[in-house]
């Protein structure tokens, strides 16, 4: 089959307390494999059947097949989901880092860019996320509903993104959403993940 369901690039348990190994269990081993598993049925047979996952979603998206949007581009955000946190991640970027002097340019300050980070995902009505991405020189914030993604934005290359739907978070944090971001930013946000994405720009 042409997609498959990624390894977590750490075990279940590595993020816990902030994100469970029961979370990541349902959410990677469940959700995730889902969206591969309805995308694989849906281009079986197609001329998208041998295609990579980014011409996918973007060949969906161009073409309005929303069902096969909605599955394929749910692959691609949670494969990013997985890289953007780390059991060593949270807090500032590095000083000296190419991305800690771009999110000062583009924000202000850390600060600032977290309140705008955790403002995007906390008003994200119902499923989304919550993104950090680079285009045209400078960082933005975006939050985008359901399955939708900067990858069918031209020019935008994604940092780092932070999963708002509830499967995310509930088992660990219930209805707190506020909760879950403020842990996600402090502990597992990972910058080494963003600078290489911003060295690929």
């Amino acid at each position: 089959m042409a997609l498959s369901l990624p390894d977590l690039p750490y075990a279940k348990d590595a993020l816990a307390p902030h994100v469970s190994a029961e979370t990541l269990d349902f959410h990677h081993g469940k959700h995730h494999q889902k969206y591969v598993d309805v995308a694989n049925e849906m281009i079986e047979g197609t001329d998208l059947a041998n295609a990579s996952l980014e011409e996918i979603v973007r060949a969906a998206h161009k073409s309005g097949n929303q069902g096969l949007f909605n599955n394929a581009a749910q692959i691609w955000n949670h494969n990013v989901y997985w890289l953007s946190m780390s059991p060593n991640g949270g807090g500032e970027p590095k000083a000296g880092s190419k991305v800690a002097a771009a999110i000062k340019d583009s924000f202000g300050s850390y600060g600032e860019f977290a309140d705008a980070f955790k403002k995007a995902g906390a008003t994200q009505f119902g499923s989304g996320w919550a993104w950090l991405v680079h285009k045209g020189g400078k960082l933005e914030v975006r939050k985008t509903p359901n399955a939708e993604c900067p990858l069918t934005d031209d020019g935008a290359t994604t940092l780092l993104t932070m999963d708002v739907w509830e499967h995310a978070y509930y088992l660990d944090y219930q209805n707190k959403r506020p909760d879950y971001m403020e842990h996600w930013l402090s502990h597992l946000a990972n910058w080494d993940y963003a600078e290489q994405q911003l060295a690929s720009v």
